[in-house]
């Protein structure tokens, strides 16, 4: 309370400690014992304030990927509409295989993501068409990477996030659209659908404790036909 005086910490640390000290304690008591000392007084522990991430809406992402069609940059295009459809981290894409994907399936395998875990990714049928030319035309320059720059090298991460400052600044965008917030907008979206976490997870790649048991009972293929239920409504 205002106005209160009080021993200060450090003494009453010392007061404490002659009175704690024929115990013996370890770090597990001493943390049981201040548990139950805040009970007894009846202090709160107060909780974190926790801020939602900015997620971007239909318009901006529709207003972002105008301003990448517009330029009529194929290669970006292709590379846009895979962050926007599958929700790949910039440090998986990078990465990504010719053999990674998967047309018959319409899927997209990503190795060693995060937490050194392989999963599966999905993609639209009416992407599939697209994503073939794209195959086509990288077999014949005789590249292995899914996606490279310019200078006919593998993108790294650093040359994604600037490629998405220049299509942010032409779309005229007062947020920052970086690849992170398209991986935001899907699993937002996906969830808006009516989709489960536990349907989304094993294409998100998170992995929490509480819920990986009920993960890891559920088919991919329940997942891949929940995907395809309500990809059609994208709004790009």
């Amino acid at each position: 309370m205002t106005g209160t005086r009080r021993t200060g910490a450090k003494k009453k640390a010392r007061e404490l400690a002659k009175l704690l000290r024929a115990e013996r304690p370890d770090y597990a008591y001493l943390k049981d014992v201040f548990r139950f000392l805040r009970l007894e007084l009846e202090v709160e522990v107060p909780g974190r304030s926790r801020h939602l991430p900015w997620v971007p809406s239909e318009q901006q992402v529709r207003a972002f990927y105008e301003a990448v069609w517009r330029t009529r940059r194929t290669a970006d295009l292709v590379l846009i509409r895979t962050f926007l459809y599958t929700g790949v981290r910039v440090s998986e894409l990078v990465n990504l295989q010719l053999a990674d994907v998967d047309l018959d399936a319409c899927q997209i395998r990503v190795n060693s993501g995060k937490g050194d875990k392989d999963r599966v990714v999905p993609f639209p049928v009416g992407f599939k068409e697209t994503l073939a030319l794209h195959l086509h035309q990288r077999n014949q320059t005789g590249g292995t990477s899914l996606f490279e720059s310019s200078w006919k090298r593998r993108y790294s991460d650093r040359g994604v996030r600037r490629m998405f400052e220049r299509y942010t600044a032409l779309a005229g965008l007062d947020h920052a659209l970086s690849p992170h917030k398209l991986r935001h907008f899907l699993l937002t979206w996906l969830k808006k659908q009516g989709l489960d976490d536990a349907l989304i997870q094993p294409y998100s790649g998170h992995a929490s404790r509480q819920s990986l048991e009920v993960y890891s009972r559920l088919a991919l293929s329940d997942a891949q036909r929940e995907y395809d239920r309500v990809i059609g409504r994208f709004p790009v």
